[in-house]
């Protein structure tokens, strides 16, 4: 990458927009070259390196994706950021399958499109790092924390957000709260904020609050001495002290009985923990992540968590998107899937088909990455060839999705025969189509009925 300014390198057909990006990226602080044309793009391609390209992707004689072709060959590391005004989705994951950064649609707003450039670099930044870091993990296997410190997958804009708190909070002591559904990735984030602290050197632990009894969770956390309760025939050493100097993942959080966050309250505030059945607390050493997946500031409401357990846990919060909500970080992690999957088997890397790669990217992931994760294992297993076809996917990324008789979001202020026609739809979906059963709810003559969907131009289906 560029020593001083970040190299920009833009080629379009249109000297007007040529000279509009230069002026636009010039002024953001990057060294920008600009060239007519794909031809005279590959040209400048020969002379040097830039740290992304922009090019269109209709252009005479060198389209965009000749240039993304040349970009790869010459530095596989280096984003592509695809521009056209003739969007479609197939030349999207053309686009995509041949390893473009982005594919944004003209006209595109200044600061959307510096935001793209962000990203792109950021992107950039964190592979040199990876490469960088597995490199000294092979000729140092024995090298661990911070170099272990490989950051998340995701360059989308709410994701990056993210983990800048986190690398800004990881060298710090405080207490993290990470909030955000099932399958978010709030352990990998954990571990990372834990590899980026003064305490990398020391344990990771990890206890899924949801998973065990009342009893059994708090002499899991705090330890009993022997004798405690029956079956206490020896001395158990409690997480929080196995944890001593390292850090300590709580996830679930919410999870816990009232009793039992009495007892990590006082633990955040007085570092000391009482085993089960001792009458001497032992000291605690450990930085404290927890995470949840529910409302917290609800459930105080409801009285189903402390408020003042809250407020020691929430000195630094971090809620994490859903997959859906960052869908550009998709194609990034399927390749990082794929390739982990293919290390783990010994196999070369598979590589989706452009209609598995359309219903991926179309599919809302109600799981979000672990959905995702599962479903390319999934891929993998069941498919032999080096291509994933569609049918390797899970049945439910698949299957065509239901059209409802009734759009979920009405006009603000709708006319009275729109009111009505949604409501003679709503009783005719209830009922499975039955206009008989339906005329019935609603009162009126079958007859009328029909009159009432040919006037509101509802097909007899």
């Amino acid at each position: 990458m560029s020593a001083v300014k970040p190299a920009i390198l833009v080629i379009d057909d249109e000297q007007g927009i040529l000279e509009t990006l230069r002026i636009l990226l010039k002024n953001d602080g990057y060294d920008v070259e600009t060239m007519q044309g794909g031809k005279a793009g590959l040209e400048a391609l020969k002379r040097g390196r830039p740290d992304v390209v922009l090019a269109d992707i209709r252009m005479p004689q060198v389209s965009g994706l000749d240039v993304l072709a040349a970009v790869k060959g010459q530095d596989p590391e280096a984003p592509v950021v695809l521009m056209t005004a003739q969007a479609s989705l197939q030349s999207a994951i053309q686009a995509v399958n041949q390893g473009a950064f982005q594919y944004i649609q003209k006209p595109f707003p200044n600061d959307y499109l510096l935001e793209v450039c962000r990203r792109a670099l950021e992107h950039r930044r964190i592979r040199f790092e990876n490469q960088n870091l597995k490199s000294e993990v092979r000729e140092h296997p024995a090298a661990g924390g911070a170099a272990a410190a490989v950051r998340p997958i995701g360059t989308s804009r709410r994701f990056v957000e993210v983990l800048r708190l986190a690398e800004q909070v990881g060298p710090t002591e405080s207490t993290v709260l990470v909030l955000g559904e099932s399958g978010t990735g709030k352990e990998v984030l954990a571990r990372y904020i834990h590899q980026l602290s003064p305490r990398h050197g020391g344990p990771f632990m990890s206890l899924n609050c949801g998973a065990l009894p009342e009893s059994l969770l708090e002499s899991e956390l705090f330890g009993h001495v022997k004798g405690a309760f029956t079956g206490a025939v020896r001395d158990k050493v409690g997480l929080f002290a196995a944890a001593r100097g390292g850090t300590f993942f709580l996830d679930e959080i919410a999870e816990m009985t009232p009793a039992l966050q009495v007892k990590l309250l006082r633990v955040l505030q007085e570092r000391e923990a009482l085993p089960v059945g001792a009458t001497e607390p032992i000291p605690v050493d450990v930085r404290v992540i927890a995470a949840t997946n529910r409302d917290l500031e609800e459930e105080m409401r409801r009285g189903g968590f402390r408020s003042d357990l809250y407020y020691r846990l929430n000195v630094i919060s971090l809620r994490l998107p859903l997959l859906k909500e960052r869908r550009e970080d998709i194609p990034l992690l399927v390749d990082a899937f794929l390739q982990r999957l293919a290390a783990q088997r010994g196999q070369p890397a598979r590589r989706l088909s452009a209609a598995t790669l359309e219903a991926i990217l179309g599919y809302d992931w109600p799981g979000n990455v672990r959905e995702l994760e599962n479903a390319l294992e999934h891929a993998v297993t069941v498919s032999g060839g080096p291509e994933l076809e569609l049918d390797a996917l899970p049945e439910r990324l698949t299957a065509p999705k239901p059209q409802p008789l009734v759009q979920e979001r009405p006009h603000a202020n709708p006319t009275l025969d729109a009111i009505e026609r949604a409501y003679i739809l709503w009783v005719l979906q209830a009922e499975g189509g039955n206009k008989t059963r339906a005329a019935e709810i609603l009162g009126i003559d079958p007859s009328t009925l029909y009159r009432k969907l040919a006037r509101y131009d509802v097909r007899s289906d």
